[in-house]
């Protein structure tokens, strides 16, 4: 028997899930959360074979959920379920562990096999996510800074605050927050000392 946890903000679609798999003799349904941090609480209770994980919920993040889980329980497996196909989403569930990346327009036939697969190790990725995988392998995007972003991370990476680099560069500190978190953006990155960092990496500093 494979013990299935769901993490899904929708209570309709938690129950229609539910629904589908149980109808399977050797799936069960252990649990479901309807956000990210209730699904670790209860991974870590409940100690399922696979959870099922939504990306975006309010009140937390589908991957950072992914990565906590993956470090408290072992042995599990996460797949991730959701309507986003963005390459940045893919690889960040990726990267932080997840066993696989489906699309919740996948057939109830195939979604049984892909739990399967997963709790017999295997990866498991929607033809079109496992596409998009192969095109960032064979051709990594490389993020691109304005020369004003690329100028606010430079003073960073020489230790200014944001009110500092307002006043150097005569604007003010709204938009050097605004500049900081475009860069975030393009960078993949949350914080400034991971900005540098991956922006030197990269050759862009």
């Amino acid at each position: 028997m494979i013990r299935i946890l769901l993490v899904d903000d929708h209570p309709v679609v938690r129950h229609g899930l539910r629904g589908m798999l149980e109808i399977e003799a050797d799936l069960n349904v252990v649990g479901e959360a309807s956000s990210g941090a209730e699904g670790v609480a209860l991974a870590v209770q409940l100690r399922p074979d696979i959870v099922l994980m939504d990306l975006r919920m309010p009140g937390g993040d589908g991957v950072e959920a992914t990565g906590a889980i993956l470090g408290r329980v072992p042995g599990v497996r996460v797949l991730v379920l959701t309507t986003y196909e963005s390459d940045r989403d893919i690889l960040r569930a990726i990267e932080a562990g997840a066993g696989g990346y489906l699309l919740k327009d996948t057939t109830p036939a195939d979604l049984a096999t892909a739990v399967r697969a997963a709790a017999r190790g295997e990866m498991v990725l929607a033809p079109s996510v496992a596409s998009t995988l192969v095109r960032q392998v064979r051709s990594p995007a490389v993020p691109s800074l304005s020369a004003r972003e690329a100028e606010v991370l430079r003073l960073v990476a020489r230790g200014a605050t944001n009110s500092d680099i307002g006043r150097g560069l005569g604007i003010s500190e709204a938009t050097v927050k605004t500049h900081l978190l475009r860069a975030f953006n393009k960078l993949g990155v949350d914080d400034r000392t991971a900005a540098v960092t991956r922006a030197m990496e990269l050759g862009m500093l």
